[in-house]
């Protein structure tokens, strides 16, 4: 069925590229994909772990075994054309027990690129005659000249179930995104992570200045087909198009015979990790000051409303959604930029992207869910952000949903600030003067705040849900940081052991001078 692989080779170079030589005539567009994904959301689900080699599952390929396989750079997909993109793969096995297939397109034809034994250095692993040619990759890494014009960076990668990460110019990895989140931090039910099973690379021209990829997105409860369309530079700009369909009933209970229809059906899906910072409490015992990837999330309401909800590592999940219909965009935000905040020579927090998701369209009436898990360390991500909408698909039949993601410094593409009359930070602690109240600092900042005299401090519109009360305010110039100083005194009500909602704008007269600052306070 399978012509024999051919190997190009570039003069004077090493083996660059085996890709299969089996192709077909086709034009592979959403579309394309979105009949395979229908034609799969007819049968049960299948998981690729099944496929997996037994060689290459955990309890034969350990951490340190699998640390020894390398990805050969000159290997690397498109080298011998000497493309603005290449393709670096990442070897299945270990934590990456779910093969993917990949697929490279061109704007006539389609050939599936199989897996290649000599793309890798094994080290001192003798696995390699262990593992059959359509096993698949674990991911992949997307190269290209980001930096400088003579050098490829890494721009992204596509590794582990639906996770992917971007960067633009001069950012490091920080969080992900995702492809879809199925019933995260319900309480009732087991999260569903749907993976992505199959690629298809869109091979560019020397001239091309953007990268399209398509992929299946497949799950017990349903199958999705995915158009990425990336275009990198200072704020990474990645817009993506979907077609889902879900699976019937009867196809999902064959495979999980307890699974409940589906509750969230998270769009957009963003994650990060918060192990403290200015809202933290009680700090680790850790020579840094802070220490996250995002400290907030911003949110763009249809009614024109800007929200920024800082982040905090709760001792026990926090599950908050806000109302938002026809939502203009969201976002996990990094906005805390000097490295005199983190002190950490090893990890550039001050240098990883916020994400900002502004769907296509009006999305319809649907919340937008903020996710806060404790964690004990920063390696793990504890920070969940998504959209759910409140009708959800009919079994079998298209939803269709697009957004853009911004990997960026907190700047649109036009390189205005995404919210400019902002909440810089945000302190707790003791009030001193009351020991059951807790004494909130906020400073906000902005041009139409900066332009006010000192002597006509704008007002501060504070309040809190019924469980607590707001029992001073006052605002103040910082002048030190150039900021309006909000204190806030907050005294839960006696007994209180519930979660108190506070919200604070910034007005001077009916003109609202800030975003709405809005915090979630839980009792110890």
């Amino acid at each position: 069925m399978w012509q024999a692989f051919r190997r190009l080779i570039l003069i004077g170079s090493l083996l660059v590229v085996s890709v299969c030589t089996a192709s077909e005539s086709a034009e592979v567009n959403l579309d394309y994909v979105a009949r395979r994904a229908l034609e799969r959301a007819q049968k049960p689900f299948h998981s690729p772990r099944a496929d997996l080699p037994k060689v290459l599952r955990q309890d034969n390929l350990d951490y340190d075994k699998y640390r020894e396989i390398r990805f050969r750079r000159d290997r690397a997909l498109w080298t011998a054309d000497d493309l603005p993109f290449r393709m670096e793969f990442f070897h299945p096995g270990y934590l990456y027990q779910e093969p993917v297939h990949v697929y490279e397109f061109t704007l006539t034809h389609v050939q599936p690129i199989r897996f290649v034994q000599d793309f890798f250095d094994y080290g001192n692993l003798k696995i390699q005659n262990q593992i059959p040619v359509n096993t698949g990759y674990a991911g992949f890494r997307i190269l290209h000249p980001l930096n400088q014009a003579n050098q490829l960076d890494e721009l992204g990668a596509f590794l582990g179930a639906s996770y992917f990460r971007l960067l633009g110019k001069n950012q490091r990895y920080g969080m992900s995104a995702r492809g879809l989140a199925l019933d995260s931090g319900e309480s009732d039910r087991p999260e569903e992570f749907p993976i992505f099973t199959d690629w298809w690379l869109g091979k560019p021209q020397k001239e091309d200045t953007e990268l399209r990829l398509f992929a299946i997105l497949d799950s017990v409860s349903g199958v999705g087909a995915y158009e990425f369309l990336i275009r990198p530079g200072d704020t990474t700009i990645c817009d993506v198009e979907a077609v889902l369909f879900l699976r019937e009933t009867n196809k999902v209970l064959k495979v999980d015979p307890k699974r409940l229809p589906i509750k969230t059906l998270g769009l957009a899906p963003l994650t990060s990790m918060f192990w403290f910072g200015k809202t933290t409490e009680h700090k680790p015992d850790d020579y840094r000051s802070e220490v996250h990837d995002s400290d907030g999330l911003l949110a763009k309401m249809d009614g024109g409303e800007v929200l920024w909800r800082p982040l905090d590592n709760p001792s026990a999940i926090r599950h908050q959604i806000f109302s938002a219909p026809n939502i203009r965009g969201f976002g996990l935000m990094q906005r805390e930029r000097s490295f005199a905040a983190y002190q950490d020579s090893f990890n550039p927090y001050h240098l990883v992207p916020s994400v900002w998701v502004e769907p296509h369209g009006n999305w319809g009436d649907g919340d937008l869910h903020l996710l806060e898990l404790s964690a004990q360390f920063e390696g793990l991500d504890n920070i969940v952000a998504f959209w759910d909408p409140k009708i959800k698909p009919v079994p079998l039949q298209p939803y269709r949903f697009g957004y853009t993601l911004y990997w960026t410094r907190e700047t649109g593409e036009n390189g205005m600030k995404l919210s400019e009359e902002r909440a810089i930070s945000t302190r707790l602690g003791l009030d001193l003067n009351c020991k059951e109240c807790r004494q909130i600092v906020i400073d906000f900042d902005g041009p139409k705040l900066d332009a006010l005299p000192e002597n006509q401090p704008p007002v501060a519109i504070a309040n809190c849900s019924p469980n607590a009360a707001i029992v001073d305010n006052q605002v103040i110039r910082n002048d030190d940081l150039g900021t309006w100083r909000v204190i806030l005194k907050m005294q839960p009500k006696p007994g209180n052991a519930d979660p108190v909602d506070l919200r604070c704008t910034l007005q001077q007269g009916t003109n609202v001078l800030s975003e709405t600052w809005t915090y979630e306070w839980s009792p110890p």
